[in-house]
């Protein structure tokens, strides 16, 4: 039997609208991201899943998107775990600045690094491989336990909390996660084994990653 796991990035919120640098901030949904929430939901729904609990981060924009799909798929009330510990990225002293001006700031190059490189963190804030020492504990003692008892599990999370999770379930090295974007709203349903390695993907929407 495979057991079900299935991520979503939240829609589209304010700051992405703007090209800012978002990480713990916490603008909402624009009309876009909520109509990307509700498209994430009506896609799960028309492939015929059913959660047992969803998971999702502090802030808004995840939190929204979650309920959205919940709503779709008629599953308002579902079970719902918040935890810090699937927030995206924290950006430090890049958070609420526009991509743009930072490179005005910083110069391209070191704009580039901060974003891309794998364990190279802005001031301040954190490098992906500092957000997946926080999100990977976490889905291997709460989440993953969960899904191989035969738990349907949804999270709701952020781009580079999910990388983190990709990384690992994709079993993708440091160097061939950097070239991965997780696009806002496009459910990827994983089923696992036993064991929790993965036995199928699936993009349910494709959507162009920004």
């Amino acid at each position: 039997m495979s057991n079900l796991l299935v991520l979503v990035r939240h829609g589209q919120s304010e700051w992405n609208e703007k090209n800012l640098f978002t990480g713990w901030r916490d603008p909402a949904l624009t009309q876009k991201g909520i109509a990307e929430g509700r498209e994430a939901g009506e896609a799960l729904k028309k492939a015929g899943y059913q959660f047992d609990v969803a998971y999702t981060s502090v802030l808004t924009r995840a939190q929204e998107t979650n309920r959205l799909i919940l709503e779709e798929i008629g599953q308002p009330d579902l079970p719902v775990i918040k935890d810090q510990a699937l927030n995206e990225r924290d950006y430090g002293d890049l958070s609420g600045l526009n991509k743009d001006d930072a490179r005005k700031k910083w110069g391209e190059e070191q704009v580039h690094i901060w974003r891309r490189s794998y364990d190279i963190p802005p001031p301040g804030g954190e490098s992906l491989k500092d957000t997946a020492a926080r999100v990977l504990p976490y889905y291997e003692r709460e989440i993953l336990p969960r899904v191989l008892k035969g738990e349907r599990v949804l999270i709701a999370a952020h781009g580079n909390s999910l990388r983190a999770l990709v990384m690992v379930l994709d079993k993708l090295s440091e160097k061939e996660i950097l070239e991965v974007n997780i696009a806002t709203g496009a459910p990827i349903v994983y089923k696992l084994d036993d064991k929790g390695n993965v036995l199928s993907k699936d993009m349910l929407i494709e959507r162009e990653a920004h």
